[in-house]
């Protein structure tokens, strides 16, 4: 009775390239900040602390016709077994009849649009000159961030890889990053695109193993790990430095020493997350500041609403909690780019 488009992990690698999904992000940014779209609340569930958890996260986009959800799951150990340890699902449906329009794979385009979000982070936050990015965690997400990074900044000329606990690991993800961001990104594109995204991930990558002494040369720096203690402290940071947080997804969880909230100009993708969820929410349950020292949300710097650096010496952090905004419209990318060439297999509910 109501046919819709079916796609797969395959395909959803196929369709997506870095440079389009960095514009889709910041565009769900721009709609969310115009008041738009809307955000449903968030539902979450941790199945074994620390080591399994979901979460569902849905909204309506009027502008794109379009509503909808993302359930995802992370099972830390899935990796032990042979499998992914984010697992996800997206479903679009048309919100002017409610018919379904399509049901994804969910992995792939979380990791996309969770990149994007870091890379647009730097981009809007950091220092236009910087040259040195430090990657806190080479998990799943950590390819994602310094490809998204590299595409959006103009100036990296190193790239510091640390591993909290293991700088063996450290030394192996730095040793094939290259290769992988060069055929799971760049192979993407042709001709001058690809020679301007080949070009800069001619880089450094350096497997660093005092994270306090990297921290204090890091201009740029993001943290994608499931921590739940600070992995910087907050007289590491040298002035100029702009901090992603990703990691911070759930209530509890921390990456980095919550002062720094004092110290630094703070923005987020969306307050209402940030405050219960995010990296946020620590410093202001310890009263190192209010809601109403958040700057603004990502999207407000973007329309140029709202101020995001003024000076080289501010300290900037970007609490990103992802927000559903971003996988659907992503999802509304994908399926229009598989209508118009037939990717995807059609089926009837």
């Amino acid at each position: 009775m109501f046919p819709f488009r079916v796609i797969n992990q395959p395909t959803t690698e196929q369709l997506l390239d870095m440079a389009s999904v960095i514009e889709v992000v910041e565009q769900a940014y721009q709609i969310k900040s115009s008041q738009q779209a809307t955000l449903f609340p968030l539902i979450f569930h941790e199945f074994a602390a620390g080591k399994a958890d979901m979460d569902i996260k849905s909204g309506h986009l009027p502008r794109a016709d379009i509503f909808g959800l993302k359930l995802v799951s992370w099972f830390g150990e899935n990796e032990q077994k042979g499998l992914p340890q984010l697992i996800g699902t997206v479903m679009v449906l048309d919100s002017r009849t409610g018919v379904p329009l399509g049901l994804l794979s969910g992995e792939h385009i979380t990791c996309m649009r969770t990149g994007a979000a870091g890379g647009i982070g730097a981009k809007y936050l950091a220092r236009p000159e910087a040259e040195n990015l430090l990657m806190i965690g080479t998990g799943h997400q950590a390819p994602f961030q310094i490809i998204a990074t590299l595409m959006a900044m103009d100036n990296i000329k190193r790239v510091y890889i640390s591993h909290p606990r293991s700088y063996e690991k450290a030394q192996k993800f730095a040793a094939t990053i290259k290769d992988r961001l060069l055929t799971a990104f760049v192979a993407k594109y042709e001709g001058e695109d690809y020679e301007r995204y080949a070009r800069k991930c001619e880089v450094e990558f350096i497997a660093v193993e005092s994270l306090e002494k990297t921290v204090g040369e890091a201009d740029v720096i993001i943290t994608a790990t499931p921590s739940r203690t600070p992995l910087i402290q907050s007289e590491w940071v040298k002035p100029g430095t702009h901090i992603t947080c990703i990691g911070a997804d759930m209530a509890g969880k921390q990456e980095i020493d919550e002062r720094l909230f004092a110290m630094g100009r703070v923005f987020v993708d969306d307050i209402g997350q940030a405050v219960s969820v995010g990296e946020t929410e620590i410093p202001l349950k310890k009263g190192l500041i209010s809601q109403a020292d958040i700057v603004a949300e990502i999207g407000s710097v973007i329309l140029g609403q709202a101020a995001g650096r003024r000076s080289a010496e501010e300290i900037t952090i970007f609490d990103s909690t992802g927000i559903a905004l971003q996988d659907l419209l992503t999802a509304h990318h994908i399926l229009q780019k598989a209508q118009a060439s037939g990717a995807g297999a059609v089926v009837d509910l």
